[in-house]
């Protein structure tokens, strides 16, 4: 039997060479939340900037490795991250779109796997924050945040598609609708709004926020104006599978199968993904969190709707990554060494912590050993 006629096998295999990995890294780390690394070791952003959007990933790959195998290491881990993240829920100004990212992955995963009240009060103040996002007359969750200029009041992005999960647990944990249909509102508006013709989408469209009118498009961390930076479109095929799965509104799983379309039709034959699909063709920029996101919603999409495609172009993008792209040695901390944040970026493919969480679940996933978080 082949690989992709059975990934299940390929997968149990690579994903004991996580957990042992991810245990020698936890133990040397135990009091760091990093981002990316300079010569094997994480960098440490407790002090430095505990309000990054990044910040809830390491912890969330504590906690599916937690799941995967036991091991208190893990769970004490990411409860000090958690912990240490109550700096952030107290500055306004450090509160943005994106406390999905940083609590789902932190206070609700600890709520789902121990119980904890505390890590539930958290999320659920997490989640009342990320509500008070919404824009009533656009329809849309603000992303970022400005000096107070109002500047970008009107600003949405499509990263925000995988924070609406947080408004999803919320409602169903509160018994209250509201989280929910701030969160519907902001899927319909961003399926309108981002998702082109082509299935690819726009990274940052700005409304105007008194009226709500769609005033125009911004490439954002892509090459350019209505170009296809590949993380955002990793983000749009994953988060509206998962909107889909909180809702079962087909339109979502209908959006998101059009995304998917588009990016399948655009991975490379050597499976490697660049960080924009349309970026110019001397450019060899790659980003290996783009393709491990992308990985976990094709095989969403597959479990969805059967469709061997779907689980075919995952496979090619994760025996890419694990085959060319991952270093599985316990004495280095990050896995995959080639990410890349922006295409307009003085510096490319580096680690970035989020490319290990999510390269982790998809592989969870195909064993079918994952922790769901979203």
């Amino acid at each position: 039997m082949s690989l992709l006629e059975d990934p299940s096998v390929w997968a149990e295999e690579i994903a004991r060479k996580i957990w042992e990995k991810e245990r020698a890294v936890a133990m040397r780390n135990r009091n760091k939340i990093p981002y990316t690394a300079k010569d094997g070791v994480f960098d440490d952003l407790t002090e430095r900037n505990i309000c990054w959007w990044t910040n809830g990933f390491w912890a969330g790959l504590l906690w599916q490795m937690y799941g995967f195998q036991r091991d208190e290491v893990f769970r004490e881990t990411a409860e000090g991250i958690e912990a240490k993240l109550d700096r952030n829920l107290m500055t306004a100004q450090g509160m943005d779109h994106d406390s999905g990212f940083r609590w789902l992955m932190t206070a609700a995963a600890n709520y789902r796997m121990t119980g904890s009240k505390a890590a539930r009060n958290r999320a659920l103040l997490a989640a009342s924050d990320l509500a008070g996002r919404w824009n009533l007359a656009g329809r849309f969750l603000r992303a970022w945040n400005d000096s107070g200029d109002g500047e970008k009041a009107g600003w949405a992005i499509i990263d925000c598609m995988m924070n609406l999960p947080l408004l999803y647990w919320a409602s169903k944990e509160l018994n209250d609708p509201r989280f929910a249909q701030i969160a519907v509102s902001h899927a319909d508006t961003a399926a309108r709004a981002f998702v082109r013709e082509d299935g690819s989408v726009c990274h940052i469209v700005v409304f105007d926020p008194v009226t709500g009118e769609r005033l125009y498009s911004l490439g954002g961390q892509g090459f350019g104006h209505g170009s296809a930076w590949t993380r955002g479109q990793s983000w749009a095929l994953y988060g509206f599978a998962l909107s889909y799965r909180h809702t079962k509104k087909a339109a979502y799983l209908e959006t998101a199968e059009k995304v998917a379309a588009y990016v399948l039709s655009q991975i490379p034959e050597s499976g490697i993904i660049p960080v924009d699909f349309c970026q110019p063709n001397d450019c060899t920029w790659e980003d290996d969190s783009a393709a491990a996101i992308a990985a976990c919603g094709l095989i969403e999409l597959q479990r969805m709707t059967g469709t061997t495609a779907y689980m075919d172009g995952a496979m090619r993008l994760l025996r890419a990554l694990a085959g060319q792209r991952c270093n599985f040695s316990p004495e280095v901390d990050p896995l995959l060494e080639r990410c890349s944040a922006a295409y307009h970026d003085t510096e490319h493919e580096f680690p970035i912590i989020y490319g290990d969480y999510f390269f982790s679940e998809a592989i969870l996933k195909l064993c079918q050993k994952e922790t769901f978080l979203w």
